[in-house]
């Protein structure tokens, strides 16, 4: 039920930094955790085809070789693989469509709505499905990709907006972590359904695994329609009734609480504030805000696009999706694993189980210091497999022991760099630019995989580089600049509101902000009456702006 009018114009504020944010419930835990499960399919659309590359079927069809005969020697078997090049293209065009998508979701969102534009995104991601299933060949199979990819996109980028804008401050980053453990979910379902299909010798090798992903979209979609609207969407197109309405059911308090009017007063405030710093103008120059300011102030918008990006940028460089995308591929390279869907199927578990770890640690000890010492675990590993493998590659004992620090490096992303990276793309920009600055990190983040998925094959391929191990120094060196960036560059935004998170990034650096305490609002900042309501002008001013997007 909207909230009246005069309630509005009367919006009480307070200027205690602790009555900013209604308790926590569990109904509103739940809310916002179900928007995790979108996840799920970003997690299984990424880690179906690292499977389905290597099935004897699809191999055969795609590229037409005639199958290794009983008792094929290890080079028969190594020659009966997808070129390099189409290896590259059938893994890297998802990428392609989910970086376009990325930022026309930037876009969407604010037109929209959250919530719209992640339907959309499932439907347009149903439309690729349907078409990979139903294909034959590389065309078919590369166009519904492509297509898959977009919607990827729209999904991956607007669920981090939408569930940092509607979670409680004390737990947003467990719940954005939730989004990371789904993810790892939906590759452990995407191992277990290639692990069951690989011997088949017909279409349902592949066409099983690619259609099943109809079922992941299904279910978001249709729950997410269910769930309301971000608040911060409603409050930026200057629809304050809505926005206490919504926020009375997320925070599950009486729409005229003082809880949900503090809370929607600072929001309101924030708003203002930061659109008297950067006043908003037309569709380009709204996009041209992402890029003001200094490149020396860490609370610039150009400062905070840049670590948005460079953030999802280093999420990549971590090398973890080459296990996940090449790693059936590589241990079968080794020579002396017998089953390497198995052991591919054993790192997709290390990942599922390592995550959850962060749920408490992320809230406990921080972003910053997870990202330091998870960058700091993952270059030790990566260097002993790369030395390992150099120096006595062939020797079964020493791919075992390989293989035990890819689990232990797994083990340090998923609990580290996988969920925090998303969870501080999630927090680090203002309402204004919110939807368009997490679009581009979730870019440049598809971006940087396919970067990294169309030159991979070509590193390691028996065809071109054959690096073998040896890639591995590239991701531990490329992981010691991961270490290096988190400790310069990255804030740490624990235990603050987004509004709050704004406030920080203005009155401290990165390497000194897990000290900084709150100690004033926003409402308080901008003006509250004699009654302790926020001043009537500010809150006609943030309606009149809301018809701009």
């Amino acid at each position: 039920m909207p909230i009246a009018e005069d309630k509005i114009a009367d919006m009480a504020a307070t200027n205690n930094v602790e009555r900013i944010e209604a308790p926590i419930t569990w109904k509103a835990y739940f809310m916002c955790a179900f928007a995790a499960f979108g996840g799920i399919y970003f997690g299984y659309d990424s880690g179906y085809i690292n499977g389905v590359k290597a099935m004897p079927y699809f191999v055969h069809q795609q590229t037409g070789l005639p199958y290794p005969p009983d008792g094929a020697s290890d080079d028969e078997k190594a020659y009966f693989v997808l070129e390099s090049w189409r290896d590259s293209l059938i893994t890297s065009i998802l990428s392609a469509g989910t970086f376009f998508g990325a930022i026309i979701a930037g876009d969407l969102a604010d037109f929209i709505g959250r919530r719209l534009t992640i339907i959309a995104g499932c439907v347009v991601f149903m439309v690729g499905v349907i078409l990979q299933t139903a294909s034959t060949g590389l065309g078919l199979l590369v166009a519904g990709r492509l297509i898959a990819g977009f919607g990827v996109g729209f999904v991956s980028a607007i669920i981090i907006l939408y569930m940092s804008e509607c979670s409680p401050r004390k737990i947003r980053g467990a719940i954005v972590a939730g989004y990371q453990f789904a993810i790892t979910i939906g590759l452990l379902l995407a191992s277990c359904v290639d692990y069951a299909t690989q011997d088949r010798m017909d279409t349902g090798s592949y066409r099983i695994p690619i259609a099943i992903q109809m079922l992941w979209a299904l279910m978001l979609g249709v729950g997410i329609a269910i769930l309301p609207e971000s608040p911060r969407y409603f409050v930026k197109r200057g629809k304050l009734d809505s926005a206490a309405a919504v926020l009375s059911r997320l925070r599950g308090q009486p729409i005229d609480s003082d809880y949900i009017q503090h809370e929607l007063a600072e929001i309101v405030a924030n708003h203002e504030y930061e659109l008297q710093v950067v006043p908003q103008g037309g569709y380009w120059s709204s996009w041209a805000n992402c890029f003001n300011g200094s490149l020396w102030k860490p609370s610039s918008n150009l400062r905070r696009t840049i670590l948005g990006t460079s953030m999802q940028m280093m999420q990549q460089w971590t090398g973890v999706n080459f296990i996940f995308y090449f790693g059936t591929s590589f241990f079968k390279q080794l020579g002396t694993i017998s089953n390497p869907f198995f052991i591919s199927l054993i790192t997709t578990l290390v990942n599922v189980c390592s995550t959850p770890i962060s749920f408490w640690t992320i809230e406990r000890f921080g972003r910053r210091p997870l990202l330091i010492w998870g960058a700091l675990g993952m270059l030790v590993c990566e260097f002993m497999v790369a030395i390992m493998g150099t120096a006595d590659g062939d020797n079964p004992a020493t791919v075992k022991a390989m293989i035990s620090f890819i689990c232990i490096y797994i083990f340090f992303f998923a609990s580290t760099w996988g969920p925090g990276a998303w969870v501080v793309i999630g927090e680090v920009f203002p309402l204004p630019i919110r939807s368009r600055g997490v679009g581009l990190s979730t870019a440049s983040n598809w971006l940087w995989n396919c970067i990294i998925t169309v030159i991979t094959p070509y590193l390691v391929g028996s065809d071109k580089g054959n690096l073998g191990a040896k890639v591995f120094f590239l991701w531990g060196a490329l992981c010691t600049a991961c270490f290096i960036y988190a400790y310069l560059l990255v804030p740490e935004t624990k235990g603050l509101s987004l509004e709050q998170v704004d406030k920080m990034l203005e009155e401290t650096t990165p390497r000194n902000s897990s000290r900084w305490v709150p100690h004033t609002t926003f409402a308080s900042q901008l003006g509250l009456t004699e009654k302790g309501t926020l001043a009537p002008e500010i809150v006609e001013d943030v309606k009149r702006k809301g018809s701009v997007v």
